[in-house]
């Protein structure tokens, strides 16, 4: 059980790094709005996390209808936050 949690974590922090770097590289790289940014490095994290835990922590297949419907409701959240910050003149640390 302490192995699964380890992977498990270990791929969160992953998936928690991918975000940010995404992020940062559309923000400061690409200068595009904090909606954008947030989306983009959410949807590719969240797509790392979902396959890396399947495969790797839980020896499991992937099922392509629940994967799109996860990310799109989430990814929506996330666009919602990063527009509501743009809107509201937020830093964008404070979006992620």
């Amino acid at each position: 059980m302490l192995k699964l949690f380890a992977k498990y974590t270990s791929i969160g922090v992953l998936n928690t790094l991918i975000h940010w770097g995404v992020f940062a590289f559309c923000v400061y790289g690409m200068h595009t709005h904090q909606a954008l940014a947030n989306f983009s490095g959410f949807v590719i994290a969240v797509s790392f996390s979902f396959y890396a835990n399947a495969r790797f922590t839980f020896n499991a297949s992937t099922n392509t209808l629940r994967y799109m419907m996860y990310v799109g409701f989430m990814g929506t959240l996330s666009a919602v936050v990063g527009w509501m910050a743009d809107k509201c003149s937020l830093p964008p640390l404070l979006t992620l």
